[in-house]
């Protein structure tokens, strides 16, 4: 039978939360109700305490409640929830709530493995989620009314909610294919360096090989750094960092600090460059910060704004890079483009720039530690979207994956 954890505050969404227990239990699924709460009494018997919950974050429900800090209590919660959802056996997560429960109950289900089905049945499922999301595969349904008591609308979408996760459970765990025993290269891209990824695509998929592409908006490198860290990625063809730039300057599109870490933490292959790292990406051009008004901006569309990264901030772009990819514990290939780092950098474009790119150029030589076993440090004249740099790129993935399968016998 598989086992869902339903996660909630019981105080205030008890009766939701049974009513998806018995639909669930109805259709053949076991089912955990996990208690989130810490201000009045549960409505309804937990499976999982809130003590339980606290006590897997290191504090106690005593605590909670002598601080009197809400922030303190969902901060807690989320902890000791994902604690627990790593420990639970479960096939599915179901949650239900409004801006606490859905900042807890996702923080279950970030830490689940890609698909797992995740539901998460929330007030703030519109606008901006990204803080919630983070990159995971979580399906967010709108509460449409408030989840205050069970009534026609409610019932409805708790019930729509129930019968998916349902549906994603029955369906069962993927098999995995011939097809997918290919080799997985994760690519990333961005409109700029679209040409130069297409390409290298294509080559790495002749060549036998499965290429998932992330856009490079953020939540692109979340989930692609996430697929590493579980495990499912065997080498990455990095060609587009620009979520860097936006993370050390302020732009709008950050992939987080640990941007640039997960490849070197699992030892992976992955070929570096520097694609879109002339730019950092703003929303309509009223949105754009005033310290920041009389940059060189290029209006991308009504909706994204992209400014020139200057050569001091290009200079910290590369020694951030090059420190991060210092600390590696597989092979780093970086690839520097003279010719141009996005369509926009190309000689007589809108950002063309030698200053700031040969600060950026500068900065990663400099700082990375090339005398590493396993690195190496490449300087072409091709332009990033050139044919032959996404050939180059594409053809040192596959060596680093070919010595990867076939190491080195010494001795």
């Amino acid at each position: 039978m598989p086992l869902a954890l339903l996660i909630g505050t019981l105080d205030t969404k008890g009766s939701e939360l049974a009513f998806v227990r018995e639909i669930l239990r109805g259709e053949g699924i076991d089912a955990v109700l996990v208690d989130v709460g810490s201000l009045g009494p549960p409505s309804v018997k937990p499976d999982i305490t809130r003590d339980e919950v606290f006590s897997a974050a290191n504090t106690t429900l005593d605590e909670v409640a002598h601080r009197s800090d809400r922030g303190f209590a969902v901060t807690k919660a989320a902890e000791g929830v994902a604690v627990l959802a790593l420990t639970c056996g479960y096939d599915g997560i179901l949650a239900i709530g409004g801006s606490a429960g859905t900042t807890i109950g996702t923080s279950a289900m970030r830490v689940a493995p890609f698909g797992t089905p995740k539901v998460m049945v929330s007030t703030l499922a519109s606008g901006q989620t990204r803080p919630y999301l983070q990159g995971s595969d979580i399906v967010l349904i709108p509460t449409v009314a408030d989840l205050e008591g069970l009534n026609r609308i409610t019932r409805t979408v708790l019930r729509n909610a129930a019968y998916a996760l349902i549906g994603m459970l029955r369906d069962g765990p993927v098999t995995t294919t011939v097809e997918e025993k290919r080799p997985v290269v994760a690519a990333t891209m961005f409109g700029v360096t679209t040409p130069c990824v297409h390409h290298a695509r294509e080559v790495l998929e002749l060549a036998g090989c499965e290429v998932i592409v992330f856009h490079a908006t953020g939540v692109g490198g979340q989930a692609m750094e996430s697929l590493i860290r579980d495990g499912r990625i065997d080498a990455v063809l990095d060609l587009t960092t620009t979520e860097i730039a936006d993370e050390l300057v302020g732009g709008v599109l950050s992939a987080g600090p640990d941007r640039l870490e997960a490849a070197g933490r699992a030892g992976i292959p992955q070929v570096v460059s520097l694609g879109a790292l002339d730019m950092v990406n703003f929303g309509p051009r009223a949105t754009v910060p005033e310290r920041f008004q009389r940059r060189l901006f290029h209006v991308h569309n009504p909706n994204v704004t992209l400014m020139r990264t200057t050569a001091e901030e290009c200079a910290a772009i590369g020694r951030t890079i090059a420190e991060k990819l210092n600390t590696a514990q597989g092979p780093v290939d970086i690839l520097i483009p003279r010719g141009g780092v996005s369509a926009l950098d190309a000689p007589g474009g809108p950002f063309a720039s030698a200053e700031a790119d040969e600060a950026l150029f500068r900065s990663i030589e400099e700082n990375l530690d090339a005398s590493r076993p396993g690195v190496r440090l490449s300087f072409t004249d091709f332009h990033i979207n050139d044919p032959e740099f996404a050939e180059q790129a594409a053809a040192r993935v596959l060596e680093m994956l070919e010595t990867k399968r076939s190491p080195r016998r010494t001795g």
